[in-house]
């Protein structure tokens, strides 16, 4: 019985021309019970020709106006609001016709041929017999659809549109989903309900889950604190739960929704934080109308500086990196999100060649240079430690040299956190590079300083560099990260490989860390580490737990974790600063400035000319030996070069005088 009437009711739509006759009996019964109860129950007038004109009357003026206003066009079912408004409107304008009719007959010397007492009460009941008639009928709809299979769903948010969103969804799926219970964090709303469904706050709900079956949870709620959603997502998980995000939700308050667009929660979602905007007019001032160079622009960093500094409309952009492909794509995403940067430049070559450097220096004459061009790999840097050397340390020193010769206002290396405390060979070469710089950085200080000290008029051409160095951790999604060889693992069926149970990481998203290293851009003077405040330290384990349960799985149940053990050069955790540093606020709460120690610029030079020949000669040992001499805190770890430590090469004096390391 219950699956005929879920056919007739899910397969069967009522013809118009029979919608439109029981709307008319609906009527008539209406006007014999306003007759009966407005002559106090006497059944012998219903037999009258009184109650006869009465009710043929009454009945073809309504049938009148339910034509006018195609009360029979609605699908029963899905009667909604507008079907409400609709009926109403019929029945108020046959009132008020038979009334009008009545005020003219007794103008007329006749009588009403209505009473409007009886006109009244017939309204009224008409009114609630055919609108209650359809809501009979769509709940049981409602309930013929709530089969065995039907999943209980809770939405996150929603406010206003909260009862939109409930129908759209159990409509679109065919009432596969039913909206049980809504969460919100506003107390206005907490307590209440939207059409029959209670509104519950995150606390209330996690009390009286457990007892409702609960297979779905929907964030419906735009802006929602990163915070709050990892609340929730790892109680769903807890409670096996699938969480999905709802993305669009103007398309799903229109009607154009599908289900399709249920998103499954990303890591990031998880891990990023409140998106950064550049609104620091320092900024835009600095970047505008000028000229600007981007190396590593094809990697993961370099693109997003690039589109970070085409959206402020810069004078000229310039991209390079010598993978081609990468530029060509890059240039092509600009120029179609950003059509009002119209200066773009693409340029392929390698920043280790000094020959094609100079050649971009003197053909574009950059006034900003945003160095990211480096290796970034710490275990295959490791097994290639001149290969290490010869790009990220001779790549930087050319370009920084360059720009002194060349005038450029700004120098900013983007450095890495490993290269505080380095125990691998990448970390190290980062580290190299910073002391260069920032070395070179203070030489140019002192000529200008010397330059005003003797009264000498500071020349246009003046070598007035600025040297910055920004540190940061792990970036989310970037080439080479855990998380897309995570998802990779995942999408194969597992397992997932972690090389440590206890490593921790710390991370931050690309458009966060790149709008940083704007920030710290405009805000340097020369020869500062600016540090990032990277938020709390995530353990790799909980993440690759967490993205197993996000894509639907049990770990170690549906996909296993293995450990691998600590990759060559790898640490479990890295530092933020080293046993030498102390860190100083600005006026940005998530920029840092890390106090260093100076180099010299002579012993340092002479010192790094040293490694950039040995690197070019190949020969990695020594390359891993005089880069501990140039940074005597540098001991390798889980690596082949820890036999260079137990026989520790003596440290090379480059501090400069006064400082003590």
């Amino acid at each position: 019985m219950r699956r005929i009437r879920y056919y007739l009711l899910r397969n069967l739509i009522a013809p118009k021309w029979t919608v439109f006759i029981f709307d008319t009996l609906i009527g008539c019964f209406a006007i014999l019970l306003a007759i009966f109860l407005r002559h106090d129950f006497d059944w012998s007038f219903l037999f009258s020709d009184r109650a006869s004109t009465i009710l043929v009357v009454t009945v073809l003026t309504n049938s009148l106006f339910f034509y006018i206003f195609k009360t029979y066009e609605g699908i029963i079912r899905f009667s909604g609001f507008s079907e409400v408004i609709r009926i109403t409107g019929a029945l108020f304008a046959s009132f008020f016709s038979l009334i009008a009719l009545g005020v003219f007959s007794n103008l007329l010397g006749g009588k009403s041929i209505v009473p409007p007492s009886v006109l009244i009460i017939n309204m009224t009941l008409g009114a609630f017999l055919m609108v209650g008639y359809r809501l009979i009928v769509k709940g049981l709809y409602k309930q013929s659809m709530v089969a065995d299979s039907t999943i209980n769903v809770i939405l996150y948010g929603g406010g206003s549109y909260g009862s939109k969103l409930k129908q759209t969804l159990e409509q679109v799926s065919n009432h596969k989903y039913r909206v049980i219970a809504f969460i919100d964090d506003d107390l206005n709303f907490v307590g209440k309900a939207i059409d029959n469904v209670r509104i519950f706050t995150f606390n209330q709900i996690k009390n009286v889950v457990p007892n409702w079956n609960v297979g779905l949870m929907i964030f419906a709620k735009e802006g929602l604190a990163i915070e709050a959603k990892n609340e929730v997502v790892d109680f769903c998980h807890e409670s096996n739960i699938e969480v999905r995000n709802l993305p669009a939700i103007d398309d799903w308050i229109k009607g154009t929704g599908n289900l399709s667009q249920l998103e499954k929660i990303n890591i990031e979602d998880l891990l990023g934080r409140q998106q950064i905007k550049i609104q620091n007019q320092r900024v835009q001032e600095l970047l505008k109308t000028k000229s600007i160079l981007v190396t590593g622009a094809a990697g993961s960093i370099g693109a997003e500086i690039a589109r970070q500094v085409a959206s402020l409309n810069p004078g000229l952009l310039i991209l390079c990196d010598q993978n081609e492909s990468g530029l060509y794509e890059l240039e092509y995403q600009i120029k179609l999100d950003i059509p009002a940067c119209e200066n773009v430049v693409v340029y392929i070559g390698d920043v280790r060649d000094e020959g094609s450097m100079e050649t971009l220096f003197d053909r574009f004459r950059p006034n900003l240079v945003y160095h990211a061009a480096a290796y970034k790999h710490v275990p295959l840097m490791e097994a290639h430690a001149s290969e290490a050397v010869r790009n990220n340390v001779l790549g930087t020193k050319i370009l920084a040299d360059l720009s002194v010769e060349y005038g450029i206002e700004r120098f900013l290396l983007i450095s890495t956190d490993k290269a505080i405390n380095p125990t691998n060979v990448m970390g190290a070469t980062k580290r190299v590079a910073e002391i260069y710089v920032q070395a070179l950085g203070n030489r140019e200080r002192k000529v200008v300083h010397l330059s005003h000290t003797k009264g000498d008029e500071l020349r246009k051409d003046e070598h007035t560099t600025k040297f910055i160095t920004t540190r940061f951790g792990n970036v989310l999604g970037s080439n080479g990260s855990v998380i897309p060889r995570f998802k990779e693992q995942i999408s194969r069926g597992g397992p997932i490989t972690v090389t440590h149970p206890d490593i921790i990481r710390y991370f931050m998203t690309i458009p966060e860390a790149c709008s940083l290293v704007l920030e710290a851009s405009a805000m340097g003077e020369g020869g500062e580490v600016f540090l990032f405040d990277m938020g709390a330290p995530i353990k790799i384990l909980d993440l690759a737990k967490k993205m197993i349960r996000l894509a639907g799985f049990i770990p170690n149940r549906d996909i296993q974790i293995n450990f691998s053990g600590l990759r060559p050069g790898e640490k479990l955790f890295e530092e933020l600063l080293n046993d030498h540093e102390q860190v100083v606020p600005t006026h940005h709460k998530k920029i840092l400035i890390a106090k260093v120690v100076e180099y010299d610029f002579y012993k340092v030079n002479k010192s790094i000319d040293t490694l950039i020949d040995v690197a070019l000669q190949n020969i990695d040992n020594d390359v891993v030996r005089q880069m501990k001499r140039i940074i005597p805190e540098y001991i390798s770890n889980n690596s082949i070069y820890q036999a260079i430590d137990k026989d520790k090469p003596e440290a090379e004096t480059l501090v400069s005088k006064g400082q003590a390391l």
